[in-house]
């Protein structure tokens, strides 16, 4: 199996990328980042503080998350049943999946169901510590990453074509508080695996990054990638 591993900060465009190059490739996506928030998700709903360890660990059990896939490879993210795959997408989760993932209980309730996927299927992820603890043996690496103050333009623009109230001045400070809180955790922080090849999309398009990832892909694969 080939594996890819996208990692990066929040809003440098690893999701978008990781769909387009799974596609490209025709790889199963696995958006990572997508499960965390799901269990922010659960605590969010639930009253449950996602600050307190104890309380999240205790409610792990009663929570069950998982991937599903249509037809075209589109991926739906469901929880105890339900699609929630929208809902995962606000800002108030956003920062709740930031800090569930820094209990390492957490993290090892949902390493199992990333690996496994790794190991049955040519697979891309992305998220914050794929080529560092999920895939560190992963055939190919990339860090994505880009200005703070880009990251959080695209992330605004993106939230409100979906209809979310908000501002550019608080996706920045939310943006640059969820920064510090990755790079930081004392559990997998989000920072670039040794081997991994840095691509800084700051003022690359998107087309420009998808041509410049799948060369790095070529390279790494010997154009052997599917």
């Amino acid at each position: 199996m080939t594996n890819i591993a996208i990692d990066g900060p929040s809003g440098a465009g690893k999701s978008t990328l990781a769909k387009r190059i799974a596609c490209e490739l025709g790889f199963i996506y696995v958006d990572t980042g997508a499960l965390y928030r799901a269990v922010g998700l659960y605590m969010n709903e639930n009253g449950i503080d996602a600050s307190d360890p104890e309380k999240v660990i205790a409610a792990l059990p009663e929570v069950e998350v998982s991937l599903e896939y249509n037809a075209e490879g589109t991926q739906s993210v469901i929880l105890n049943g339900r699609d929630v795959s929208t809902d995962i997408r606000l800002p108030e989760i956003s920062m709740a999946a930031s800090t569930v993932s820094k209990i390492p209980e957490v993290r090892g309730f949902l390493l199992d169901l990333q690996r496994n996927m790794a190991r049955t299927h040519n697979v891309i992820m992305d998220g914050r510590d794929i080529g560092t603890v999920i895939l560190p043996d992963a055939n190919v690496k990339i860090f994505l990453t880009a200005s703070v103050e880009g990251r959080a333009k695209r992330r605004y623009i993106e939230l409100v074509e979906k209809g979310v109230e908000t501002t550019y001045e608080d996706v920045l400070r939310d943006m640059r508080a969820r920064d510090l809180q990755d790079s930081t955790r004392n559990v997998a922080p989000a920072v670039a695996a040794p081997d991994a090849v840095i691509l800084d999309n700051t003022d690359i398009d998107f087309e420009g990054t998808v041509a410049l990832a799948l060369e790095i892909i070529k390279e790494k694969t010997d154009g052997k990638e599917k």
